[in-house]
């Protein structure tokens, strides 16, 4: 039995998380334009994605723009909004034929126009499939989404359609962009940093993390296979 073959018969997470991080400093090492950095871990996402559905992953959340990330260049914002537009343009037939259902979370009043417009289209076309559910973080911050759960439960309460006295853990996620999935069982960070970044932090409170010195656009399937296999090692307990 190989490696990749031991793994796939263990344990498969039904939800993985990914920060996905390294792509400047990958162009960088090899003297590339920051945009070749960038186009090369759009690739990665498409190897991904394909791979996670062929294994068993369920929910893949991919933190793909992040609300600090606006505080950028402009030219490279815009390279990024454009790239995404092409991404979509590019790989929603396939998708959309393997059965990925996609979602995006965070505000997506802030994206450019062609950009939302791509977004709510992949969005429309794939509603209704269920083998893998890519959920893609865009103008995204867990600071900012809590706060939204918040607001939200306040003008819910206000007009009587929850009760002060009803919220607890459970009907807190209801408030939360992830409200229709199960919290992530392992996350994954790429490029050597070991912080969360403002990604998900009141869904991973039990969440199973992989931190590794691989650049984004080196990530690769035995990458993930490594993950996968340092997840499977663990015994969760979730507090108990």
């Amino acid at each position: 039995m190989n490696f990749e073959e031991k793994v796939l018969s263990g344990r498969i997470p039904e939800h993985i998380a990914v920060i996905m991080d390294g792509n400047r400093r990958w162009a960088k090492q090899k003297n590339l334009p920051t945009r070749l950095g960038h186009r090369e871990g759009a690739l990665r996402v498409t190897d991904l994605v394909k791979y996670c559905g062929d294994i068993g992953v369920k929910y893949l959340s991919l933190y793909a723009f992040s609300t600090e990330n606006w505080k950028r260049e402009k030219q490279e914002i815009e390279y990024l909004m454009n790239l995404l537009v092409e991404f979509v343009v590019k790989e929603l037939n396939n998708l959309h034929k393997n059965d990925v259902k996609i979602t995006m979370m965070g505000n997506m009043e802030d994206l450019p126009d062609k950009t939302k417009r791509e977004v709510e289209r992949s969005i429309e076309l794939t509603k209704n499939n269920k083998t893998l559910h890519l959920n893609i973080a865009l103008s995204y911050g867990a600071r900012s989404e809590i706060i939204r759960a918040v607001k939200n439960i306040i003008k819910d309460s206000e007009n009587n359609r929850i009760k002060i006295d009803d919220i607890d853990e459970e009907s807190f996620k209801r408030y939360l962009f992830t409200y229709d999935m199960p919290d992530p069982d392992l996350l994954i960070r790429t490029s050597g940093e070991i912080r969360l970044s403002n990604f998900l932090l009141y869904q991973v409170a039990y969440t199973e993390f992989y931190f590794t010195d691989v650049l984004w656009p080196d990530f690769n399937k035995n990458e993930l296979l490594k993950a996968i296999d340092s997840y499977q090692q663990r015994k969760r307990r979730y507090g108990n």
